[in-house]
């Protein structure tokens, strides 16, 4: 009877989830590629997310994130979801949180899988999740100095 091991190449299943985290220090891009290395992958997508200095036509001078204390678990159910929907081989994502300048790394996630395709989209699919789920605000101020929040309901 064959095992798993005897074929070069393939691995026994592993836990895909390598690294989720809410940061209130800056951001790691090597930290999160570090992360979802795996000799079986043919592609990594790697997506950093950065503090814009605009939004809806006005100028963005800093801005903060804030979460609900359920977001890093919130962030796990995500990534759980999406391993389940591809052939993801390994995952990461960090997300900032408190007083960002424009050009800070906000988020940085990364999939990796066996094909090119497959990370692109796992890596979409996540970070879109993770902006339209995750519990995660951000607060901004405008150099006229009005503010907004943006995803708090």
């Amino acid at each position: 009877m064959a095992t798993i091991n005897d074929h070069p190449g393939e691995q026994a299943a592993q836990e895909p989830i390598k690294l989720i985290g809410i940061r209130e220090t800056p951001l790691s891009v090597d930290e999160v590629l570090r992360a979802v290395g795996d000799a079986a992958a043919g592609g990594i997508s790697l997506f950093a997310g950065t503090v814009r200095n605009h939004d809806g036509g006005a100028d963005v001078d800093e801005l903060g994130y804030s979460c609900h204390p359920s977001a890093e678990a919130e962030m796990r159910r995500i990534a759980e979801k999406v391993a389940a929907q591809y052939p993801v081989r390994a995952l990461a994502v960090v997300h900032r949180v408190g007083d960002l300048g424009v050009g800070d790394l906000a988020v940085v996630a990364a999939v990796a899988c066996p094909h090119r395709g497959e990370a692109f989209d796992a890596c979409r699919k996540l970070v879109d999740d993770l902006k339209h789920e995750a519990p995660i605000w951000k607060h901004q101020k405008f150099s006229d100095g009005t503010e907004e929040w943006v995803g708090a309901c």
